[in-house]
């Protein structure tokens, strides 16, 4: 079943790219619950090319095949539904290692890993919605794509770029705006003061200092970067 299994493959690559790149909600799902429900898909016809092909040699190879899917796919639902627990497992486990992930330790601080090209990339939510974040201490506030603003709960129509502001490939304007929740890992701030630059002008948010500077502390140690709350919060 070439055409079947095919499908399944397209979905699967799918799937992975979605994890690997996308900084947005798909059909109100994270990036990473539309990914797994591509992956579910893409493994459930693989699983039924198996099956027909199993039948097609003789009825007891199909009746095999059909077992083992029927194991795999009830495993696969349990891991899914399991899915924030298993992914706190695994962080904790890799939490030094995972490049572009954002770990929350035990003790409440929220980690990151160094990239290769030094910077350190952030999973965070804004008004709720996922999205990533570069660690930049040289922006004086929290600076957003135009690409992602209305994914991320603002009216692109009601966006005044009156602001300048200098970027590494000179001047651009910005939209001036507050944001209702930033969160990074465990930690949530409201009214964040931000900018929304121009299309085409940045190639990532930025996580500035309008963020940074009500946080507890933060530091880098080694090739992680540690962020803290402050206490009480």
């Amino acid at each position: 079943m070439p055409g079947i299994r095919g499908a399944g493959g397209f979905l699967l690559i799918a799937a992975l790219l979605i994890a690997m790149f996308s900084d947005r909600n798909i059909a109100d799902l994270s990036p990473l619950e539309a990914a797994g429900l591509l992956a579910f898909g893409g493994i459930s016809l693989i699983l039924a090319a198996a099956i027909i092909e199993g039948f097609g040699q003789h009825w007891t190879y199909g009746v095999q095949a059909t077992a083992v899917s029927g194991g795999v796919l009830i495993a696969l639902l349990v891991m899914f539904g399991a899915r924030g627990e298993l992914q706190a497992v695994i962080d904790r486990a890799i939490g030094d290692i995972a490049v572009g992930r954002t770990v929350v330790t035990p003790d409440g601080e929220v980690v990151a890993a160094r990239k290769t090209d030094g910077s350190f990339l952030l999973q965070g939510k804004v008004n709720g919605n996922d999205t990533r974040f570069v660690f930049d201490t040289g922006a004086s506030t929290v600076v957003l794509r135009a690409e992602n603003a209305a994914a991320l709960g603002f009216k692109p129509e009601t966006l005044n770029y009156s602001v300048p502001v200098a970027t590494a490939n000179g001047g651009a304007l910005a939209a001036s705006v507050v944001v209702e929740t930033l969160s990074i890992g465990s930690i949530t701030e409201r009214n964040v003061r931000a900018l929304i630059a121009r299309e085409g002008v940045l190639h990532a948010n930025l996580l500035g200092m309008t963020f940074l500077e009500r946080l507890g502390s933060y530091e880098v140690r080694g090739n992680r970067l540690i962020l803290r709350a402050k206490e009480g919060d």
